[in-house]
């Protein structure tokens, strides 16, 4: 976990801890909610505002006709 946090790609990791694959740390990926949280800022658009999502009446009548 302590490698995971300090940023190297998990491919690295599982080399360099001798993992029989690449895709072994992905476990210790899914567990660590700070890693899934900072990742998650980082992909927000600089112009989203943060907040819920609302739907316009013209989306949601479009729905309600499917």
């Amino acid at each position: 976990m302590s490698l995971l946090q300090a940023g190297p790609d998990t491919t690295v990791i599982a080399l360099w801890l001798g993992h029989a694959g690449v895709r072994s740390p992905d476990a210790f990926v899914r567990a660590d909610m700070t890693i899934k949280v900072k990742a998650l800022a980082l992909t927000a658009p600089v112009t989203v505002r943060p907040g819920r999502y609302q739907p316009t009446d013209q989306g949601l009548a479009f729905l309600d006709g499917l």
